[in-house]
């Protein structure tokens, strides 16, 4: 997968709880990304590693996945494992590309597990297609051997692979990657871009039996289709007002509010609607900014004002005492909280309007996986609000 940033890796312990069915839990394995050292070890996970096919002839499925990211964001955003909202980490490859290293299986791993969804936007809108070979074991192999998983049994571990080659290609069996997957407690979902009975007959629903996940066929042309409703333009009016509430601090601040903005452009590339997902998205609990937000990182128990340098604070702030700069943190907060609600109130009244004049259920992507989850999710008690 295409891929550039830097692994740190960072030691964490998950410390015990009790929630849903779960045990006491061990020592977590390192995760990678510094912005993943920040969340609360106290909460669930939903991972998702998602492994898509960019040879040729996946333009549509790559366009369906840019397209359709915040749908899938936002109906996560309403799982819960007991009284808890699990925190969402998405993991990105590509593979069957002639641009990637033959050596290496034509795989790449984009982006690790991340709960930064705007960096997670930024690498799907970098995929473009080539041609190339498509080995599905070793995709998934891969994926399992580089990914941190962890131990945790309340955790959704998910895999969703998607493309048209036969599943047996490549030297290494499915079969082989998929009793590697059982043992980490992954499902492996197989999505096939072409005929139903074609995929059957090509393997892909063994890929998924094996772990019992579930075996999907789509149509990776379908353009995906974004309702417009009559309350689009207010939250996008209220998307500009929540961007103005963010206080990039740090030395990577400023680059992280512009990949903001850029994001919030790439989702408008679609469609009007589409944009007003993406800002739907923006006011869940699932958008999180702590590496450079001062807001959201004053929620880390990490966190300490006491550690902030002058030259890591915005020109707002320079020369602030600390009490001064709490003060003008609280007050974006309570404005950021407030513009949440009353996007979430639109949303409430944009899905209604959105039911009452969708005709018939996409054959595509995002439907394929949130259907998926949500029957995998009650295995793990998971409930939808």
């Amino acid at each position: 997968m295409k891929t550039q940033f830097k692994k740190l890796l960072f030691c964490m312990v998950l410390i015990s709880f009790t929630a849903c069915n779960a045990n006491n839990k061990k020592q977590d394995a390192n995760y990678a990304e510094a912005q993943i050292a920040l969340h609360n070890p106290d909460k669930q996970y939903i991972k998702v590693a998602l492994l898509l096919d960019t040879s040729n002839s996946m333009d549509g499925l790559i366009d369906q996945a840019k397209a359709q990211l915040w749908d899938l964001v936002n109906e996560l955003s309403y799982a819960k494992c007991g009284t808890q909202k699990p925190n969402l980490q998405i993991a990105l490859y590509e593979y069957g590309n002639d641009r990637l290293n033959g050596d290496e299986g034509y795989i790449r791993q984009v982006l690790t597990f991340s709960e930064d969804l705007d960096e997670i936007s930024k690498e799907l809108f970098s995929l473009t297609t080539n041609g190339g070979e498509e080995y599905c074991g070793q995709v998934i192999q891969t994926s399992l051997n580089q990914l941190r998983w962890g131990k945790n049994p309340d955790d959704l571990k998910l895999i969703f692979i998607a493309g048209n080659e036969p599943f047996t290609q490549g030297k290494v069996n499915y079969k082989d990657a998929s009793a590697n997957a059982n043992e980490k407690d992954v499902t492996v979902n197989t999505i096939f871009c072409g005929d139903y009975k074609q995929g059957i007959s090509t393997s892909w629903k063994d890929g998924a039996r094996l772990t019992n996940g579930d075996y999907m066929a789509i149509n990776q042309n379908r353009a995906t289709v974004h309702i417009a409703s009559p309350y689009d333009d207010d939250i996008l009016i209220l998307n500009q007002r929540l961007n103005k509430t963010y206080i990039a601090y740090g030395h990577i601040g400023k680059q992280k509010m512009d990949l903001q903005a850029e994001q919030d452009a790439n989702a408008g590339v679609y469609s009007k609607a589409n944009a007003v997902k993406r800002t739907v998205s923006k006011s869940s609990h699932l958008y999180k900014n702590k590496t450079w937000d001062l807001v959201d990182a004053e929620d880390d128990k990490a966190f300490r004002y006491e550690d902030l340098k002058e030259d890591q604070l915005p020109g707002t702030l320079k020369g602030k005492t600390t009490s001064e700069i709490k003060k003008y943190v609280a007050g974006k907060r309570a404005e950021r909280e407030a513009i949440q609600k009353k996007i979430q109130e639109l949303n409430s009244k944009r899905k209604l309007y959105i039911s009452e004049h969708t005709k018939e259920d996409a054959n595509g992507l995002e439907n394929a996986m949130t259907k998926a989850i949500k029957e995998q999710a009650k295995k793990k008690k998971y409930t939808w609000n």
